[in-house]
């Protein structure tokens, strides 16, 4: 599990441009957003360095959450 912080994602239009991005490189990609957190959580067969820049191509900032 991946979980991004995407500090300019402010609304359902951002979650949905995300979820397709991130659904475009993996179909199977599970997704889960907060929104008031401005986190994504993404469970995907692809690497955190691919799923970060199918966010960042998308022009947002994006940094990923350790936990």
């Amino acid at each position: 599990m991946t979980t991004l912080f995407v500090n300019s994602m402010s609304c359902g239009s951002c979650a949905r441009h995300i979820t397709h991005a991130v659904k475009t490189l993996d179909p199977d990609a599970q997704l889960t957003i907060d929104l008031p957190a401005r986190k994504v959580s993404i469970a995907s067969s692809k690497s955190t360095e691919e799923l970060v820049n199918a966010v960042k191509a998308l022009d947002y900032e994006v940094s990923v959450v350790e936990e």
